[in-house]
């Protein structure tokens, strides 16, 4: 399963204030928020669902520094970007539409697989829950790790290692979001959500069709599913 770091990261805020001063992508992070929104508008009605908490949380929330410093100027672009190692930071209309399909909030606990820039963990993090964040690729998951403690923040647990097993210590979870996309769900993971909770993951196949599945625990311990978008996630990446 790879090597594991744990580290416990402070309060992240986010607040917009603290980045006022000098935050010279104020401008086109409102952009980015007003696309978001209208994309949410048309794209199968989700825009109903998408409360307006997590437009206030993509507004507050700097994207350009979980990204490297050659493209910080795209940034707040509506599209995901390369972040190295094969992996992207996803579209911020795909993070707020997660982001709300998992039902984050104050006192959520939530795991999330793929921790890759910390942006979506940030998010959950901005929205009041308790996040666990695995990462299998060691210089994303360390990288991640320090932009989130220098940017404040919420209760973060960050691992590196194989996703696929989730976090079996910190388990149940009320949510879990997968920012990879295996080609079927994992057992672990439908083992580690709690009854009641929201697992939102896309699956399929590399460079294939991939749907983007919201599925929901039954006191039995069954799930049900449905089916929200079609997606195109880079693939789950497994230990070795």
């Amino acid at each position: 399963m790879g090597r594991w770091v744990s580290l416990l990261l402070g309060s992240v805020l986010f607040a917009a204030s603290a980045h006022a001063a000098d935050d010279r992508f104020a401008v086109q992070r409102g952009r980015m928020v007003s696309e978001v929104r209208s994309m949410a508008g048309q794209v199968e009605g989700r825009g109903r669902q998408i409360s307006s908490a997590i437009y206030e949380a993509l507004g507050r929330v700097p994207r350009h520094v979980f990204m490297p410093e050659d493209i910080r100027n795209r940034a707040y672009q509506n599209i995901p970007l390369p972040i190295g190692y094969g992996q992207t930071i996803s579209q911020p209309y795909i993070v707020a539409l997660m982001t709300d399909l998992v039902g984050a909030g104050p006192g959520v606990r939530i795991l999330e697989v793929g921790t890759g820039s910390g942006y979506q963990a940030a998010m959950l993090a901005a929205m009041g829950a308790e996040v666990f964040t695995i990462e299998i690729v060691p210089e994303l998951g360390e990288r991640a790790a320090k932009t989130l403690a220098e940017n404040g923040g919420a209760r973060v647990q960050t691992r590196i290692g194989d996703g696929y097993f989730g976090w079996s210590e910190a388990a149940p979870f009320d949510g879990i979001i997968v920012t990879a996309a295996p080609d079927h769900v994992p057992q672990p993971l439908v083992d580690q959500l709690k009854a009641g909770g929201r697992m939102v993951i896309p699956v399929g196949r590399p460079n294939g069709a991939q749907r983007l599945l919201l599925m929901r625990k039954k006191d039995d311990g069954t799930l049900d599913q449905e089916t929200v978008i079609p997606v195109g996630f880079v693939p789950l990446t497994r230990g070795k």
